[in-house]
């Protein structure tokens, strides 16, 4: 389905995201306030709109009613707060996306600001170094919905207790899914009869509350 989105912000952050979309054939428009930062050639499939989004004015004027999505992607998380409340109340936008730049900043980011999601660089690049070099311990990769849900990832170590068993053998607690298995360059979408191996990065989606029970039973006794 080709969705209508709105980038606030058309550095580098708010382009990138604006040509994976393009490409994933979605209709992409960017707002950016500062002219020297007005760059078409860059992302020549996108409208380019000259105005400053955290005005009432501008955004009527881009139609960001119209949109289906918007992503406050600014380098001022003042700004990003006040385009995602706009966008949410003003406008009844169905799906914010905000960036949060700096980590002390997260607890704002909450739906009573108009945020579904919030992406936060700085807990977003710890992660990835977590995942990169963590063995056998629960890495939070990213956060849905204001909390009510995780990405996470841990990675089989040898000798645990399901390493060579089928997962239908692995009970899996409530409010949690085994959604994808990395085993070297493959990405497995998981099957009853797939066997889980050393090494397998294992990625679930799960409430906060059942994070421990995902650790305790994937390693066992190494939790």
């Amino acid at each position: 389905m080709t969705m209508r989105i709105a980038i606030a912000g058309a550095g580098n952050v708010g382009r990138s995201i604006a040509q994976e979309l393009i490409g994933n054939g979605h209709e992409v428009m960017l707002i950016e306030r500062q002219p020297r930062q007005l760059c078409p050639e860059r992302v020549p499939q996108a409208r380019w709109v000259l105005a400053d989004a955290c005005e009432m004015s501008s955004l009527e004027e881009a139609d960001l009613a119209s949109c289906d999505v918007v992503v406050a992607a600014t380098g001022d998380d003042k700004a990003n707060l006040v385009i995602s409340l706009l966008a949410k109340t003003e406008f009844a936008v169905g799906r914010v996306v905000a960036r949060v730049n700096r980590a002390e900043n997260e607890w704002l980011f909450t739906e009573q600001w108009g945020v579904d999601v919030s992406v936060s660089k700085p807990r977003l690049m710890a992660a990835l170094v977590e995942e990169a070099v963590t063995v056998g311990d629960l890495v939070r990769l990213m956060t849905f919905r204001q909390g009510e849900a995780n990405l996470v990832e841990i990675t089989l170590p040898r000798d645990a207790p399901y390493e060579g068993k089928p997962i239908r053998d692995v009970p899996m607690p409530r409010d949690a899914a085994l959604v994808a298995i990395v085993r070297g360059k493959r990405v497995m979408v998981p099957t009853p009869d797939d066997p889980l191996e050393a090494g397998d990065e294992l990625v679930f989606v799960c409430t906060s509350e059942v994070e421990d029970q995902i650790r305790a039973v994937v390693l066992g006794s190494a939790a």
